[in-house]
């Protein structure tokens, strides 16, 4: 029986070079790709695949709140993000989203195989990088305390993360309601109510935020150019 994997990422040359990756393992298949969080939750919901690796930094809904997700739905999923930095707080919210494997892009050719394997044979798979936080006594509870922790700010709630990130990424509310099956006065309320809680006051700090917490990336094109030549190598 072969082993079935869902691949996510926005970028279509990346997602080539970790297809040809991946399936170059005999019994393994990719059974679907997605370009955005959302449709890689979908898709993993009717495909059901052994295991899915997620982008970190995918528009519309992010790696972070896709796994976040994707363990809601159903916690036995496997899910490997990738991500182009191994920040403490970036792997603390990966691993508190669910995640059991972390790899970054730059090393994807070197570790997503050993990553997929890890998975499979019902281990969890983290860069030299992680694994240090972890030795180091950076893991308590389950949880990874970083050394420069984020100040504690309200906790948002999964649908006022997808409505964060839709408007920092510069959505109207009318949009966001039509992506989310909501009404326009709905979304409204969410986004009062999110702008509140954070005691935040234009859509300016709620961008400011969304990229602090890792709810959006902003990627320059160096630093795509440099993982998309390392990932199809």
């Amino acid at each position: 029986m072969k082993l079935r994997i869902l691949l996510a990422d926005d970028h279509e040359i990346v997602r080539r070079g970790l297809c040809a990756l991946l399936q170059k393992r005999e019994g393994w298949e990719v059974c679907g790709e997605a370009s955005d969080g959302r449709e890689a939750v979908e898709m993993a919901k009717k495909l059901k695949p052994d295991v899915i690796i997620v982008d970190i930094g995918m528009p519309s809904l992010n790696g972070l709140d896709t796994t976040r997700q994707l363990m809601q739905h159903d916690p036995q999923f496997k899910v490997i993000v990738l991500t182009i930095t191994d920040s403490d707080q970036v792997i603390r919210e990966a691993l508190d989203a669910g995640a059991r494997g972390f790899v970054l892009k730059s090393d994807a050719a070197r570790d997503l195989v050993s990553a997929v394997e890890a998975l499979q044979s019902k281990r969890m798979f983290f860069t030299p990088r992680v694994n240090d936080l972890v030795l180091a006594g950076f893991l308590d509870k389950g949880h990874v305390v970083g050394r420069n922790e984020a100040p504690n700010l309200p906790t948002l709630t999964v649908r006022e993360r997808e409505i964060t990130q839709l408007l920092a990424e510069g959505k109207s509310s009318k949009e966001v309601a039509t992506l989310l099956n909501l009404s326009t006065k709905t979304v409204e309320t969410h986004r009062s109510n999110i702008m509140r809680k954070l005691s935040l006051h234009s859509i300016r700090d709620l961008v400011v935020y969304a990229i602090k917490n890792n709810i959006i990336q902003i990627q320059m094109p160096a630093q795509i150019h440099s993982a998309r030549e390392t990932t199809v190598a």
